[in-house]
């Protein structure tokens, strides 16, 4: 049966009108269903809850970033934004396209305040963060990017899509699919359970209260400096674990963890970002500690999100707890 996949675009508009065309022109040819707001620019809460629902119908989230962060909530979020979080939160495969270099782009498609520079520039980062992206530099190249990316999505990550009423197949054979999929993510999870991490007595952890040092840069003039911060285990899993009582992404976690020690140790803020070598070493600190879970969203998902385990719950609760 011949599937066609629906495909939400999203990005800000006015400044990527033509662009958008090449890629519902590119994703019409592959036989794609595009779906997007070209008619109906997201501008209120009220459509973005429309968006929502056009969202759950799709089985890919294109998400393409240009020189613009976009319109934004009350609360200073953009509405592209929004999209990208709704899309994550319902793990719908997500494929992301960034510019190659935004300070090319003319100053008619471009962000000129610090402000809305910096918000987007946080936004590329937490896209970049835990999931392989493209670049493109100009419409032709964001087709070709299009192209490429969508075939590999669906040979990678297949989902429902749509077929033709008159093609469906029939009950039982649907019901057969439905089994073989159940026994297939069983089989999965009792792989992952079967994973072992080498003993504790053998790996030799560092306590909470060992030193640890931080390292990241930030925006000084025109180029980057360094920074560095002397921080223990202790002083981390106290900054990050409040933000851990539910399943949260590690992009999340990260830039909690940078903003919490950049402000506590008072380091310059100015375009910061946290050395992503120092933050995996926290992950896995945190994992053989016994305080916290990693795990893979879903089987279609390459984001990872963290929890709490039992022991790091209680050790949040003595550590933050204000004593009568």
């Amino acid at each position: 049966m011949q599937k066609r996949h629906q495909v939400f675009i999203s990005s800000t508009y006015a400044d990527l009108k033509q662009e958008r065309a090449l890629v519902t022109q590119t994703l019409m040819q592959m036989d794609c269903i595009p779906a997007g707001m070209e008619l109906f620019p997201a501008t209120d809460e009220d459509q973005l809850e429309f968006i929502k629902k056009v969202i759950d119908d799709c089985d890919y989230y294109l998400l393409i970033i240009g020189g613009r962060y976009g319109s934004t909530t009350e609360e200073g979020i953009s509405y592209t934004e929004k999209e990208y979080e709704y899309a994550v939160e319902k793990a719908i495969p997500v494929i992301a396209l960034l510019h190659q270099n935004p300070t090319s782009i003319s100053v008619d498609k471009s962000d000129i305040s610090p402000e809305m520079r910096e918000r987007l520039d946080r936004f590329r980062g937490r896209v970049s963060t835990g999931r392989l992206v493209k670049y493109w530099s100009n419409g032709t190249e964001l087709a070709g990017q299009v192209a490429i990316s969508i075939a590999q999505a669906i040979s990678r990550f297949p989902t429902v899509g749509w077929i033709r009423g008159n093609n469906v197949a029939s009950e039982d054979l649907l019901r057969e699919i439905n089994d073989l999929r159940k026994e297939n993510q069983a089989l999965k999870e009792k792989y992952e359970l079967q994973k072992t991490i080498p003993p504790i007595e053998e790996l030799n952890p560092a306590d909470l209260e060992s030193g640890v040092t931080l390292h990241g840069t930030y925006l000084s003039g025109m180029t980057r400096a360094a920074w560095s911060v002397n921080t223990s285990w202790r002083e981390i899993f106290y900054l990050i674990s409040p933000y851990l009582t539910v399943n949260t992404s590690e992009a999340t976690i990260k830039d909690h963890l940078k903003s919490s020690i950049i402000t506590k140790h008072g380091v310059y803020q100015n375009k910061n970002i946290l050395n992503d070598q120092d933050f995996q070493t926290v992950a896995i600190q945190m994992q053989i500690l016994g305080l916290v879970t990693i795990n893979a969203r879903n089987e279609h998902s390459i984001e990872k999100l963290w929890k709490l385990t039992p022991k790091g719950e209680a050790l949040m609760y003595k550590l933050r707890v204000i004593q009568s």
